[in-house]
């Protein structure tokens, strides 16, 4: 099986989820969409699509003419059943892709923040191997309704929809799993003023205890996500 990775930025890389690839024993490329590479014109060699996040929105699109291409992508996706896991901005790219209002929320979400499951999501094949209530990374500033047909499967105290699935192939995660330290840390640095206006520091972000608590979890949703995939 190959899965192609819908890369925004350098930092922001498939992480956590090409480790579960690769434990499943599945090719996977990334598209560096930030350095000029188109996203695949239809499905064909593709047998699951992740979308990564990036700093920038959904609307964006004449400053980064990509994301009608994303959008495209993944309803074809959707349509042939292809399995499909967008993060941070992935998931809004989804959520918009199944006709849901995407749009600025009150205020930038990002920090280590808890999350908690619905009950649809405890019940859940994917997200159901996350604890009930755990504290994942956050770093978004735009939020989503919980798209038409689909499920919400988590709740922040902030953010309505953290989560949800469309189907039994899709889901949208409004937070971070997939980022090791090394990742956070980069993100860090080069969005700085981001940090600055959540009031948080470097530091308090780039804390591998944190990452270690959910970690084992975290590899174990991506494994049961991974298995949608073939």
């Amino acid at each position: 099986m190959t899965v192609v990775v819908l890369q925004h930025v350098a930092v922001e890389g498939p992480g956590r989820i090409a480790g579960a690839l690769d434990r499943a024993g599945h090719d996977w490329r990334a598209v560096h969409l930030y350095d000029g590479e188109p996203a695949p014109s239809s499905t064909a060699g593709v047998d699951g699509l992740v979308v990564m996040g990036g700093p920038m929105g959904v609307g964006d699109t004449d400053a980064f003419p990509h994301l009608a291409d994303e959008q495209s992508l993944i309803r074809d996706c959707l349509d042939a059943r292809i399995a499909v896991i967008g993060v941070c901005l992935g998931a809004q790219l989804l959520a918009a892709a199944l006709g849901a209002s995407v749009r600025p929320g009150e205020s930038i979400e990002l920090g280590w923040h808890d999350v908690t499951l619905t009950a649809d999501g405890r019940h859940d094949p994917v997200l159901g191997r996350l604890p009930r209530r755990f504290a994942p990374l956050h770093w978004h500033g735009d939020v989503f309704d919980v798209p038409p047909g689909a499920t919400t499967l988590a709740w922040s105290e902030q953010t309505a929809v953290q989560a949800f699935r469309h189907d039994t192939t899709a889901y949208g995660l409004l937070f971070h799993l997939e980022a090791h330290q090394a990742q956070v840390a980069a993100m860090a640095e080069q969005f700085p003023d981001d940090v600055h206006a959540a009031g948080i520091s470097a530091e308090h972000l780039v804390d591998a205890s944190r990452l270690d608590t959910i970690a084992p979890a975290a590899d174990e949703m991506f494994d049961a996500w991974v298995t949608l995939v073939s």
